[in-house]
């Protein structure tokens, strides 16, 4: 399930786009500033960004070139009325990966994010994946706490990186154990908390803020 960050601040396009990304199965999180997109981008790995270039404060051509001098690679999908050569050629420089102009028909607009996702996924680059301070490569096979690189076993970089690839979401131990074990079945143990535990005692130093959280009766959630 791709996780999508819309930044537009017209409510009646945010309501279009988000009912029609989340029936498409989509995870939509949404905000109409530049600024706290920039702050939910350092936290979170968001397979693609829906990006409104008018914003108020910061507009989404500057969050955009803020974004890749910060050597962010989400996808950007940017969105905008002006449909000039010369402004789409301005956005494309700014670092995003295609331009779409209002008005336009859903139907378009998930065409281009699926081709986006699709090149995506097959550059073979997985993007680092960040939680506050805490950072995971997924191809160079590290973990970092601020300055701290933070020595894992394969499990538990394995079960580091599907949290922190649905970072804000709650997993159940269920799920964890379908896609960390690779088990369809509970063998009744605690393996899950355990190894929770291993890496909270790895990740969270006394003088760290904790970011592994427990939610009774569903499982754990993992945000900063």
């Amino acid at each position: 399930m791709s996780r999508i960050l819309l930044v537009e601040d017209d409510d009646r396009i945010v309501g279009f786009i988000k009912r029609g990304l989340e029936a498409e199965g989509y995870v939509v999180d949404v905000t109409d500033s530049g600024g706290d997109a920039l702050a939910m981008v350092r936290e979170t790995p968001y397979a693609l960004i829906v990006l409104d270039r008018m914003l108020p404060g910061i507009d989404g051509l500057e969050v955009c070139r803020m974004l890749r001098r910060e050597q962010h690679q989400h996808l950007v999908l940017m969105l905008t009325a002006r449909d000039s050569l010369q402004d789409k050629v301005e956005g494309l420089k700014g670092g995003a990966d295609d331009y779409l102009t209002k008005p336009f028909a859903f139907d378009e607009l998930i065409a281009r994010m699926e081709a986006l996702l699709r090149r995506g996924s097959s550059t073979g680059t997985d993007p680092v994946l960040r939680v506050g301070d805490l950072a995971l490569d997924p191809v160079g096979k590290k973990v970092w706490r601020g300055e701290r690189e933070i020595s894992l076993t394969a499990k538990e970089f394995r079960l580091l990186a599907y949290l922190m690839s649905h970072s804000g979401a709650v997993i159940s131990r269920t799920r964890l154990l379908n896609n960390v074990w690779d088990l369809s079945f509970d063998p009744e143990t605690k393996v899950v908390d355990v190894y929770i535990r291993y890496l909270r005692s790895k990740i969270e130093s006394v003088d760290e803020k904790p970011l592994i959280k427990t939610v009774r009766g569903f499982g754990y959630v993992i945000s900063a």
